[in-house]
């Protein structure tokens, strides 16, 4: 195989795999009008239609859709032996590529971001802010962070950070107005902050627990949202009682800004976990920050 054909048939598998000329330019670094070209001239050596082409979608052909069954594994399979020479190298070098939620990024990640580079100056890190579950195979992610009970059974997991713990919160000036909650019960009869799951859409049913007894209450309130940030803000704008993460709640709490409200029935739970495909051995990159963060 001449080494254009090699590069033709990555063209290929990149505007294949994105299903978008613009997507898989942007992501091999060249042009899309230029990978068009590419392409055409692939289809036009081998004398068969790979991509149906319209101005919305760009489908494969059943020509196309058979080549790239027998070649894409081919491509995978070339970068993880490059990956794995890495493991010959003094220092890990490369890239790596991490999906987590903004709540970790915020307190697990961004606080050791430069005792990572410090210590790993040839990796380059990418992290993707995504709140809602991603797929980390087809988003092609060496790894992402969520909390336990969200992970695919078939992935590799790896603790990250302690326990957690819930928090039922409120302003001074909303507690001032309608009182405190004395049971998770009550709360019924309050404004509460709702969040919407940006994975599926559904609105989370508030959890608890106390001496072994665990349930879900169906809060009401003037406003859902499917951002934390934003349910804290709310919150200490007296918009109603949020429920959150222990460590988004902390500065809060502790500017006397919120009040912990129903501690009792809120107890600690397994945290984040980083996760990957154990379809093969782990970088050396992934490894490294790995290291890093669950120091």
């Amino acid at each position: 195989m001449r080494g254009s054909e090699f590069a033709d048939l990555k063209a290929f598998c990149a505007v294949a795999e994105e299903s978008s000329f613009a997507r898989a330019a942007a992501r091999l670094g060249v042009s899309a009008s230029a990978l068009s070209q590419t392409v055409r001239g692939l289809e036009e050596r081998l004398d068969v239609r790979l991509l149906n082409r319209t101005t919305r979608s760009v489908t494969m052909t059943q020509a196309g859709a058979a080549l790239f069954e027998r070649v894409s594994p081919l491509f995978g399979a070339f970068a993880a032996a490059l990956v794995d020479l890495g493991q010959f190298r003094a220092e890990p070098a490369g890239a790596v590529r991490i999906n987590a939620p903004r709540v970790v990024v915020q307190h697990l990640i961004v606080p050791k971001l430069g005792a990572f580079q410090r210590a790993y100056p040839a990796i380059e890190l990418e992290i993707a802010v995504e709140n809602r579950i991603t797929d980390i195979v087809a988003g092609r992610f060496d790894a992402g962070i969520r909390l336990g009970e969200r992970l695919e059974k078939d992935m590799v997991a790896v603790r990250l950070g302690g326990e957690l713990g819930m928090a039922v919160v409120a302003s001074p000036d909303y507690l001032a107005r309608h009182g405190a909650p004395a049971t998770p019960q009550d709360l019924h009869r309050h404004a509460c902050i709702r969040y919407r799951w940006p994975s599926d859409g559904t609105i989370y049913r508030w959890e608890f627990e106390r001496e072994g007894e665990e349930f879900a209450v169906a809060v009401d309130g003037p406003l859902i949202v499917n951002d934390s940030e934003l349910m804290i803000d709310a919150a200490i704008e007296g918009v109603g009682i949020a429920y959150l993460l222990d460590i988004q709640a902390r500065a809060g709490l502790e500017s006397g800004k919120l009040v912990s409200l129903l501690p009792e029935w809120t107890p600690r739970f397994p945290g984040f976990y980083l996760y990957h495909s154990g379809r093969r051995q782990r970088p050396p990159t992934l490894q490294a920050f790995i290291d890093v963060f669950r120091r």
